[in-house]
């Protein structure tokens, strides 16, 4: 098991970006701008749904239970795309292999962005019936075979590409695109919430942020497009030995790097949707606030996100990236026991949780991208990187709204604290098997 320390010996970064040899340049910076560019529309979709599902789903698609049953039902729906993303993961890197980079990501976009548009069409349930739910139901699982399929290398080509003591800065750069798309993503849902009645909101309001959707997508995919189709970008991926490898061999030959990176990062993605999506559906049943002031903080929350996203590669690059995963996850474990109190509270109370759990989102989720998966031998790292971060999403975030909520009715918010908990030890455990795999080595 000699890939442990791989990061030590298997890939040395030169000292100037892009410096080997006799290609052409593209800049990092130029990377970086596709990178958040490309994030931004992906998790503009994700938290459109996500949104959705607490102020839409239950009385357009579950009007027949009652509202607890039917936030339940919806999040059961939006884990699905997190089930079926390694899925097209591994479909997209056969299409890569047969026909190249710009067929894959062209067909993963259009496959993503349909089916986000595709929602927006659908009936309700008091018009079809069930079949509006299989329909909600199919679109989101294609949401996320195109969420798999739009991996483009552009975070493993540019960690690759940097200086040693940059790293930490360039890989927040990509984490950056979360925080965009659902401050979008609620942005456009308050905006519609304020300015339409009920009737109009459930009726058709809510149907255009998944109309949008496609539009960024198109958008997206043409500022990609632009870096992934030039020989430059073809030629560095070649001489990086970024590879479009199948997933049965990733699994054979690098599946223990492949659960280790995924559960390094369970902390922070574990918090993802615990400030973002979970704050909404409690403060839907137990209505100790206004939903658009929570809408409104959790957009304020966003851009802390984004401040902190940017503090943490300040500070992975002084004391390293693992370090830096290991503190912040400690210090989500600290907040956890404060879940109960602060959501359980009043309306200052929940707005102070949302904040500081952005923060600390925005430390965590920043360094979460690659922390582990330079462990890959450097020909793994295309397809590796992509099914690290495949994995960490459903273990630690696909049914993290779900069962917060879920067991917080049956138990209290103290379930919160639990799960928070958990990812923590996770992360830690899995930290700690990466330091001695590469101290054996």
């Amino acid at each position: 098991m000699s890939s442990g320390a791989n990061h030590q010996t298997a890939s040395p970064v030169p000292s100037e970006p892009f410096s080997r040899g006799h290609r052409s340049r593209i800049a990092p910076e130029e990377i970086a701008v596709g990178v958040v560019v490309g994030r931004a529309s992906e998790y503009f979709d994700f938290f459109v749904f996500g949104i959705a599902s607490v102020l839409v789903f239950p009385r357009v698609f579950f009007p027949f239970t009652d509202h607890l049953h039917g936030l339940l039902y919806a999040f059961t729906i939006f884990s699905f795309a997190f089930i079926a993303r390694p899925f097209g993961t591994a479909f997209f890197m056969t299409v890569q292999r047969r026909w190249g980079r710009s067929v894959k990501l062209t067909a993963a976009l259009f496959a993503l962005g349909t089916a986000t548009a595709g929602m927006a069409f659908l009936p309700n349930y008091q018009s079809i019936g069930v079949l509006s739910i299989y329909l909600l139901a199919f679109f989101r699982s294609i949401q996320g075979i195109g969420f798999g399929g739009s991996w483009d290398g552009l975070p493993s080509l540019l960690a690759l590409n940097v200086p040693p003591h940059r790293r930490g800065w360039y890989a927040m750069i990509g984490q950056l695109g979360a925080p965009i798309g659902f401050l979008i993503a609620a942005g456009l849902f308050l905006f519609l919430h304020m300015s339409l009645d009920s009737d109009d909101f459930l009726g058709w309001g809510w149907r255009y942020p998944f109309y949008v959707a496609f539009a960024v997508n198109v958008v997206a995919l043409f500022a990609r497009l632009r870096l992934v189709v030039t020989h430059e970008y073809t030629e560095m991926l070649e001489e990086d030995q970024l590879e479009p490898i199948s997933t049965r061999e990733m699994v054979r030959s690098q599946g223990y790097n492949i659960f280790l990176g995924a559960f390094a990062s369970l902390a922070s993605y574990a918090l993802f949707h615990i400030v973002t999506v979970f704050p909404l559906s409690w403060v839907s049943l137990q209505n100790p606030q206004d939903m658009d002031n929570m809408l409104t903080v959790q957009m304020l929350g966003a851009v802390v996100a984004m401040v902190f996203t940017v503090l943490s590669g300040r500070i992975a690059d002084r004391i390293g990236r693992r370090t830096t995963l290991g503190l912040f996850a400690v210090m989500i474990g600290v907040f956890s026991l404060f879940a109960p109190f602060l959501m359980g509270h009043d309306a200052q109370h929940q707005d102070v949780f949302i904040v500081i759990g952005f923060a600390l989102l925005g430390l965590s989720y920043g360094q979460a991208a690659g922390s582990v998966t330079s462990n890959f031998e450097q020909r793994f790292r295309y397809t590796g990187a992509a099914l690290t971060t495949d994995f960490a999403w459903l273990f630690g975030a696909a049914f993290a709204p779900l069962v917060a909520l879920g067991l917080s009715s049956l138990f209290g918010l103290v379930a919160v604290t639990g799960y928070l908990l958990s990812g923590m030890l996770c992360t830690l455990l899995a930290l700690r098997i990466n330091k001695l795999l590469a101290t054996r080595d």
